[in-house]
């Protein structure tokens, strides 16, 4: 815990003096008895007196005084809170190895499905795009928090051949600068309008073909896209999907489509962001749950002071009423 004014702690040694002074007083009460030789009339002009308890409105008010004192001092902790300003694009690979049956249905399938369950899983004020890339990339929703609009997408996705990596970053990267610079430009100056934080989720099941399968570090390959990916502040967290030991069938053969990590793992390292694996719809749910947890949330110190105030004024009210129950007087 922190306060974010701590020198009003030094209340703390008014409390710490009242203490004492109750103490102090006690043992004076204690000493003034003991003088009273004529017990018999201290008992007529000094019933008993209640136990313990008697101690309870005065333990309760000093207790208030340094909850209070706490409050005052502005206690702050660490908590998850909603961000409501960041842009996301994910990004999905439908080139035509996604057809493949090792994740069942299909990987597609399973990535439209888990895709959606993502949109929902954000948090509201995340402005949310959608890129869908294999011989070349397109931007099918810009980032915008309506999640029906990127849902509706998600469905019409529709395979075709090769994959190009590099374009869709290359391809997410301007829309996310497209919609900071429109951010930027709507209102005057100040923070609230500094372009919002940007991350790219990749999930793709194969390595690169454009520009070729050697080219990701070529002008316009995923390797050189990521590094500028790191350059722009973007980093780009990938998802490789599928197995090892999916299959296609092209042209009456089948052809084995193995899932590609290495290259996933590559660009993620250079862009800063983060690599998972899943190897069906399951574990791509939770990877994706992660990544929502992951971008919809950031830890920021609170006020927490609410509490102690409503503790210390509880405090208060139990010690003014014990006083007045047991002593009929305020303490």
């Amino acid at each position: 815990m922190t306060f974010s004014s701590p020198w009003w702690l030094l209340g703390l040694l008014v409390v710490a003096a009242a203490v004492a002074g109750y103490l102090l007083l006690q043992r004076r009460r204690r000493r003034d008895v003991v003088r009273f030789t004529n017990l018999e009339l201290l008992e007529k002009v000094a019933p008993k007196r209640p136990g313990w308890y008697r101690h309870l409105p005065a333990a309760a008010l000093i207790t208030a005084l340094a909850v209070l004192t706490i409050a005052l001092a502005g206690p702050q902790a660490e908590a998850k809170v909603p961000r409501n300003r960041a842009t996301v694009m994910l990004v999905i690979d439908v080139s035509l190895s996604m057809q493949a049956t090792d994740v069942e249905p299909t990987r597609l399938a399973a990535a439209q499905a888990a895709a959606k369950s993502f949109a929902d899983q954000l948090t509201p004020g995340i402005n949310l795009g959608l890129v869908s890339f294999a011989g070349t990339a397109a931007v099918l929703v810009s980032p915008t928090t309506d999640r029906t609009a990127v849902k509706r997408a998600v469905d019409s996705l529709k395979l075709s051949e090769s994959t190009a990596t590099g374009e869709a970053i290359f391809a997410s990267m301007q829309s996310i600068e497209s919609f900071s610079q429109s951010v930027a430009g709507a209102g005057g100056t100040g923070t609230e309008d500094a372009p919002p934080p940007a991350r790219i989720v990749l999930m793709s099941d194969g390595k690169q073909t454009v520009p070729g399968p050697d080219g990701e570090n070529e002008p316009r390959g995923a390797f050189t896209a990521a590094r500028q990916a790191a350059e722009a502040k973007i980093p780009v967290s990938t998802i490789s999907f599928g197995t090892e030991y999916g299959t296609i069938d092209i042209e009456g053969g089948r052809t084995r489509v193995a899932v590609d990590d290495a290259s996933m793992k590559q660009i993620a390292d250079l862009s800063g962001g983060q690599f998972f694996t899943a190897a069906s719809e399951d574990e791509l749910r939770r990877v994706y749950a992660d990544l929502s947890e992951q971008i919809g949330y950031e830890v920021r110190r609170v006020d927490t002071s609410r509490p102690w105030l409503a503790g210390g004024a509880l405090l208060l009210v139990v010690g003014l009423g014990s006083g007045l129950l047991l002593g009929r007087r305020l303490p």
